[in-house]
């Protein structure tokens, strides 16, 4: 018969939902008050050690833990007709995470905590935002920006030893800035690996240190860079330039430069991709008889001409009028909006002159007003 479990949500204390930080938070909570070291010939606490690490197991790996939510022990413990998961201790312990754990009772690190240093590691990348303008954004252009990174010291060349002087590998750990001891332990030996005292981690040893960045081989400073912004480029998106971020160390490539970009509203366009929308004013005669007008574009100036009888709300569109596709591949087309303005401050002779002219005008002139009667009497 399988062995009565307690959930293993339960046994670290928090929601079946819990994000990965809070799980490994609670099981190195639970683990350090636990440990067998704080409490020897307790049968218990080393049964309950061995049932959060059981749990932790689990819980850790994406994997085992899809499969414990979806088939519960059944889908990781073999004593319940599953597969995958070896068994307290036995099957495929994660000694990385119990890096903190053991160091606080052995005196070092554990797997995880003694990373080498030594290798080729890539400098960060950087985010800044740029703002520009409606017609910038449209046609491209281009742009300097400052900015404040980390880059390799041309004194020593990244070395951190002054000039004239170069590190020596460090005899303890023979240059791969890790050091190996074996612990024994309540629950078995165990080999504990960390960063080697002599050198922290770095493999070599710096004797002279560079005066100009103190040894480390790298040293903040502020550049100018040109940005290309190309044509069509819309708000919110993002150009990145590679290898622009701070340096890397140990001949690691330097990390990128990410520019947001975000652009200035415009007084007359609004921009939908690559389409431009716009309203524009036409006169009571314009409406009536039609007649040719200018319409601003991203371009300059166009002329249209406007039918007869157009009504407020009537809309146009220009082709090829619109903003160029940041792929180059051709440009949308601008769509304006026209409303009539109504006259205003009329003087006598033009409300005689107007009247005269409404006393002309039958239905058949006002087909909207006609229609709107017509379905307020039904």
């Amino acid at each position: 018969m399988a062995e009565q479990k307690r959930d293993y949500y339960e046994v670290l204390g928090v929601q079946k939902g819990a994000g990965d930080d809070e799980i490994k938070k609670a099981y190195r909570k639970l683990a350090k008050a636990n440990h067998p070291d704080l409490h020897p010939d307790d049968k218990e606490a080393e049964a309950r050690f061995k049932e959060i690490n059981e749990a932790y197991e689990v819980l850790s790996d994406s994997d085992k833990r899809s499969r414990y939510d979806q088939f519960g022990f059944a889908g990781v413990d073999p004593n319940y007709g599953g597969g995958g998961f070896g068994g307290g201790f036995d099957g495929g312990f994660d000694f990385g995470d119990l890096g903190d754990i053991f160091g606080s009772f052995f005196g070092g690190g554990f797997g995880g905590g003694g990373r080498s240093r030594t290798g080729p590691q890539r400098g960060e990348s950087l985010r800044m935002g740029l703002t520009i303008t409606f017609e910038e954004a449209a046609f491209g252009c281009e742009k300097e920006v400052s900015l404040d990174r980390v880059e390799q010291c041309e004194t020593c060349r990244g070395t951190g030893a002054a000039p004239g002087t170069s590190p020596e590998t460090c005899s303890k750990c023979g240059g791969s800035g890790q050091v190996q001891q074996r612990r024994q332990t309540p629950m078995g030996v165990f080999a504990t690996t960390g960063p080697c005292p002599q050198c922290g981690g770095k493999g070599k040893i710096i004797n002279t240190p560079c005066k100009t960045c103190g040894g480390s081989g790298q040293v903040r400073k502020k550049k100018t860079i040109k940005v290309n912004i190309p044509a069509g480029i819309d708000n919110g998106q993002i150009i990145s330039l590679r290898g622009q971020g701070n340096a890397g160390k140990n001949g690691g490539p330097s990390g990128d430069l990410q520019i947001v970009i975000s652009v200035q509203p415009h007084q007359l366009f609004r921009r939908d991709g690559s389409d431009v929308y716009c309203e524009a004013p036409i006169t009571f005669t314009q409406a009536v008889l039609g007649g040719e007008m200018e319409i601003p574009t991203i371009d300059g100036k166009v002329k249209y001409d406007i039918p007869e009888g157009t009504q407020t709300g009537a809309t146009f569109r220009l082709r090829g009028k619109g903003i160029p596709n940041v792929n180059g591949r051709g440009r949308g087309d601008q769509f304006v909006t026209v409303y009539i303005e109504t006259p205003r401050n009329l003087n006598r002779e033009q409300k005689e002159a107007l009247k005269k002219f409404s006393a002309t005008l039958k239905e058949a002139n006002y087909e909207e007003h006609k229609s709107f009667f017509k379905k307020f009497k039904k």
